[in-house]
């Protein structure tokens, strides 16, 4: 990696780079930073495959092989995209022993370190390794990770650098988006007798699940609904609606057998169970919860060298969804492992600079005998 002077030299540029959904040419340019980064001229040679869906760029790295693309022993997974942030927010800087800038620490930071250690460590392992790079993480991934594994890239085990203060995120929640939508009869709000109120439908609907699935009052490893947005063309007071509709999002862990398993179809109908005549629902898409084996050779492997490094190690639990979702639907095993800092998506979003150093030295050592 160098020194860790020159490597915030570098993601300092990199952090600055404003590269959200909207800008398909900062996307781009993030993904030619890095790949920049790892391609020495005077390196070992690399193949670069290159994937484009929807304005979203990724790539996958990996040694030069005579024939087609190997079967990968240990894929490396890292986002290059951020949220949204004030124009202050591109321009990093340091304050004792952190460094603040949107994507330090989701996830612009480890996905540089993780593209440093492939491109030491690539040409010398007894083993196939990828470095995936991806520019739509953050908007769902459906078009980075998730193409990518549509287009048959796959591997034994999967390093995804979300930041987790260099603990393991072995399991996460799956996602489910819901639109209802209750139609009824118009008419004047003095004579309701005549109408057929579909808001108010649509309301007791929304109240139904929410009862079912109330927000918890802390952190609790359950299914949770948000109800994001509720809307209607109704424009007079005294006019009843005729149509409604409502946005849902619901997360949901590996232990819900109401949700877990199930299609698109199958999670509508028990849905409606929850409501009245006249409300439909309809499953917009349905990511199934991911979880990774925490007996793993590999895992075991990756938390040790993280202690090795000082830090307790362990393991946590995502309640959003993640990247490794779409490895987990075919079978692959893939974890979360990044550097430590805090306040992502928040006005102060930073990256503990002496966590850099440690992480690169625990992937180091992981991919040099993950079992």
């Amino acid at each position: 990696m160098g020194s860790v002077e020159s490597f915030l030299d570098a993601v300092t540029e990199f952090l600055a780079i404003p590269s959200t959904a909207e800008r398909p040419a900062e996307l781009h340019r993030a993904l030619d930073f890095v790949l920049d980064d790892v391609l020495d001229p005077g390196g070992p040679g690399f193949v670069v495959e290159r994937f484009e869906r929807a304005e979203k760029p990724s790539a996958l790295v990996y040694r030069e092989v005579a024939g087609e693309r190997p079967d990968f022993r240990i894929i490396l997974n890292g986002h290059l995209d951020v949220v949204p942030g004030r124009p202050d927010q591109f321009r990093p800087y340091r304050d004792g022993g952190r460094l603040y800038a949107r994507g330090a620490h989701d996830m612009k930071v480890s996905a540089l370190v993780m593209a440093r250690v492939f491109a030491e460590l690539a040409a010398e392992l007894p083993y196939p390794l990828a470095l995936q790079l991806v520019t739509d993480e953050e908007v769902g991934g459906r078009n980075g990770t998730g193409y990518q594994v549509e287009r048959g890239v796959t591997g034994r085990f999967v390093v995804i650098g979300e930041q987790t203060g260099l603990r393991l995120v072995t399991e996460s929640k799956g996602l489910i988006k819901l639109v209802l939508t209750a139609t009824g009869r118009t008419g004047h709000s003095a004579y309701p007798w005549l109408g057929d109120n579909a808001l108010a439908k649509l309301v007791r609907a929304v109240a139904a699940i929410l009862d079912r699935y109330p927000a918890p009052a802390q952190e609790e490893w359950c299914t949770t609904v948000n109800l994001a947005r509720i809307e209607n063309p109704n424009h007079a007071y005294n006019a009843i609606p005729a149509e409604a509709t409502a946005w849902l999002d619901m997360r949901f862990p590996p232990e819900d057998a109401d949700l877990v398993g199930r299609t698109a179809e199958e999670i509508a109908a028990y849905l409606s169970g929850f409501c009245l005549p006249g409300v439909t629902v309809r499953v917009e898409h349905v990511d199934q919860p991911h979880r990774s084996d925490r007996a793993r050779t590999e895992v075991k492997r990756l938390d040790q060298a993280a202690q090795a490094q000082g830090y307790p190690g362990g393991f946590l639990r995502k309640h959003g969804a993640a990247d490794g979702r779409y490895y987990a639907q075919i079978g692959v095993d893939a974890v979360a492992f990044g550097i430590d800092g805090a306040g992502q998506h928040g006005p102060e979003e930073y990256v503990e600079i002496a966590s850099i150093e440690p992480y690169h030295r625990a992937l180091t050592q992981f991919l040099r005998d993950p079992g």
